[in-house]
Parts: structure tokens; sequence; C-alpha cells
């Protein structure tokens, strides 16, 4: 099997473990320790919604919420738009853009884990929601025609993927001109220690595939996008980073002061610059 297959399977097989685990508790895969309950949640996904976002909206939803960040809040979403989310799990994040398109626009869920999927359905019947559709598929791979976006959200899912440059391509293609790109993301600053890298269990975990900032700007670009940003929201020091790499395996004394204040949660956002035409999806060019 080749690396990346390796790498997307073990991403898929974790967050469909983590999904069922959402029905009774809070798993952390933002990080690599086991069921965590309470309030002891890992430094990168703990309090990122206020009580007023989440008001009304299942448990299960909110439980199985992976993110290090809160791109609704921080996203430009006007109603009437079309929103999708890029790796929406429970659909904490397609529920919260769902109120702010109102019954005019519409929020697509993408998510390649069927566990996932079954909960973030039963989440949609349990909260009424009637103006989104969760759909199955690989964020490689968009299964959506070209300039029929408005918005792309998603929440430290890009990281996951083992082919970031095709994830950008395919986010520019389905984007209308002058449509917005706005994540959540882990990012790097500086190195990062070898071993990192090559820890399965981190892929997982949101930080072995975190891209460089410069990099991710590099790419964003060569994608085609305009007016990048990277906003720090949060920035980890040595002791968040013992917690979210406990389990890997690693010898944390001689790997956490290395990457003191290198890792972040970051908002990213872009443009599609109008005027630009995309083509074409996989399905609709001769």
């Amino acid at each position: 099997m080749k690396e990346e297959d390796k790498i997307k399977a073990h991403v898929r097989t974790e967050y469909g473990q983590a999904a069922v685990q959402a029905k009774t508790g809070k798993p952390s895969c933002c990080g690599t320790g086991s069921l965590l309950e309470g309030d002891a949640l890992d430094p990168i996904t703990a309090n990122l919604y206020g009580g007023e976002e989440t008001c009304g909206l299942p448990a299960e939803a909110i439980r199985a919420s992976f993110g290090c960040g809160n791109p609704t809040a921080l996203a430009t979403i006007q109603p009437g738009e079309t929103v999708l989310d890029l790796g929406s799990g429970g659909g904490i994040d397609v529920f919260l853009s769902a109120r702010r398109v109102g019954p005019n626009g519409k929020v697509y869920g993408l998510d390649m884990t069927d566990e996932m999927l079954a909960l973030a359905r039963e989440n949609q019947q349990k909260a009424g929601v009637t103006n989104v559709e969760f759909l199955k598929g690989d964020i490689e791979q968009i299964p959506l025609p070209d300039n029929s976006v408005d918005v792309i959200i998603s929440n430290c899912v890009i990281n996951l993927s083992p082919d970031k440059d095709q994830v950008l391509k395919e986010a520019f293609r389905v984007l209308k001109a002058g449509g917005r790109l706005a994540i959540s993301d882990i990012v790097i600053r500086g190195a990062m220690p070898e071993e990192i890298r090559q820890s399965l269990e981190l892929w997982a975990g949101c930080v072995a595939g975190a891209l460089e900032e410069s990099t991710y700007r590099a790419k964003l670009e060569e994608a085609g996008f305009d007016e990048v940003s990277i906003e720090p929201t949060r920035i980890y020091a040595a002791e968040d980073a013992r917690e979210f790499l406990r389990g890997a395996g690693l010898k944390l004394d001689e790997v956490v002061e290395a990457i003191d204040g290198k890792f972040m949660s970051g908002f990213i956002q872009a443009i599609k610059p109008i005027g630009t035409k995309s083509c074409c999806a996989p399905t609709c060019c001769s």
C-alpha cells in the first residue's frame, strides 16, 4: 500500500471510531490521547464554541467536533449563500452555517467516513435542519460542479490530507468567482522534528501533516487564490505540545522544547479572483 493510502486509511479508521465514541463521550482526535471526559480536553479542541452557538444543537454534534478553531464565527457568511464544509464530521459547523445562510441558502457537508456521515445525518434529524445536505466523498475529489459554492469552510481537516495541492485545486474549482475560502487549520512556524512527520498516529492527530506557514501561503497562491491571509488564533507552548503528543511513542522531553511556540491554530482566508473560470470536474469535461 502506498504511504498516502496508509495515511488516509488510518485517518478514516480513527475518525470512524471517534464518531462511534461521540455518542457516549468525548474522544480526542486532534491529539493522541484516548477518550477524554469532562473538562479534560486537549489544548487544540477545547473551548472553541460559545454556549449561545451550541444551544439547540444535539450533544452528539458537539462531542463529535474535533476542530482547532471556529471558522463559522470568523467567516463572512451571508443569507442565501451556498457553503461547503470540507470534512464536516458530526456536523456542528454545517449547522452553525445553516443558521447564517437562512432558508434561502444551502450548506453541504462533505466527509469520507461512513460513521461520521451517519452521525451527522442523525444530528440533522434531531436538530430539524432542512437546508443542509451531507455528501460522501474525498476532499481531494469534491462531488460538486464547477463554480457552485460561495464559501468553503473547514475545521482542522486539510492538514489530514496527504495531497493538499489537490485539495486546494478542488476547492478553487468549486468556488464561484469571488468566492471565499475561510478555514481553520493547524499551521507550523519553523522546522519540525522528523519523528513527528513520520508518526502515523500524529497524522490523525492533526499534527504530522500540518504545513509550514509560508508553504501554506504558496500552495494557496499556486492553486490560484488571491488575498491569502493566515491569522493565528491559538499558539501552542511546550506544555500544550506535551499534551497533544502524548501516546505517539515519542521521547517527549526531547521533542516538546524543539517545537515550543511553533504550532498554531490559524484562521486562513483566500479569495477566488473575479473573472476566473474553473474547469473542470472529472465528471463534467469531455
